[in-house]
């Protein structure tokens, strides 16, 4: 669903994520051990920001990783690489998981919502890390976004991108919105298609790693480190191109259906 431009998902917290049955949630001291190992690690990256660009990629990927680690989640990764030089990265969006997971497979520049910049210190960590802020609420600001994301992509960057343009809880999905597979078309980069699944080992999806509606981070956070046995399975596809009578459309349905 949207209202006009700004896209809106009809997950909520109440309708979509649920509660986890007490033979899938950890104990209470680990779920409060997992957290202070996120609040560690997201603390580090902090005192890491003044480095900025001196800070070498493995050390970024490394400490992505990290956040996903400490907060209990177990990761496999398909497919790949994601290849140097400038890519748009796109893949649903479900969870604050998502990005950490995604910038661990290469470095890169986020596009995110405004509201995103107001956030405490992770509002700082995305700012400093050089992501690309949209203002949804805001049709004319559109286009430069999309120019800033096409600079981006000319220089070399990946750039993560989510199409939705909404987080969904995992059952269902959005539909790919169009706008940013311009940047990728003014570039002349490809896309990288990326399918992020939450579950449990024995396969099925996880609601508890959604991060939807009015849900809060803090809220989102201690779910997840509560619960046992959550697998994050990260699958790079193969890379999507423009050709010379390609629109966006077209490049945002073929990105859509690559992941399945």
């Amino acid at each position: 669903m949207s209202g006009g431009w700004l896209p809106v998902a009809p997950c909520t917290p109440g309708a979509c994520v649920g509660r986890a049955a007490p033979d899938a949630t950890v104990p209470l001291p680990r779920a409060v051990l997992r957290l202070a190992a996120v609040v560690a690690v997201v603390a580090a990256g902090v005192v890491l920001l003044p480095l900025g660009r001196w800070v070498p990629a493995a050390v970024v990927r490394g400490w992505c990783r990290a956040v996903v680690r400490a907060a209990g989640v177990r990761v496999r990764v398909t497919g790949g690489p994601v290849p140097d030089g400038g890519v748009l990265v796109v893949a649903h969006h479900t969870s604050w998981l998502d990005v950490p997971l995604l910038a661990a497979l290469r470095p890169a520049r986020m596009l995110a919502k405004a509201e995103i910049r107001r956030w405490p210190v992770a509002g700082a960590l995305a700012a400093r890390g050089g992501t690309l802020f949209l203002e949804r609420d805001r049709l004319r600001a559109l286009p430069g976004a999309v120019a800033a994301v096409a600079g981006a992509l000319r220089e070399g960057a990946a750039v993560v991108a989510f199409p939705e343009g909404s987080t969904w809880c995992g059952r269902e999905r959005g539909v790919f919105r169009r706008a940013v597979f311009q940047a990728a078309l003014d570039a002349g980069v490809p896309v990288q298609p990326v399918r992020i699944r939450y579950g449990p080992v024995g396969g099925g999806v996880a609601s508890a790693a959604a991060f939807v509606g009015d849900d809060t981070l803090v809220a989102s956070v201690w779910r997840v480190v509560g619960v046992r046995g959550l697998v994050a399975e990260v699958g790079v596809r193969g890379l999507v191109t423009g050709g010379s009578d390609s629109d966006r459309g077209s490049l945002a349905g073929a990105a859509q259906r690559a992941l399945g």
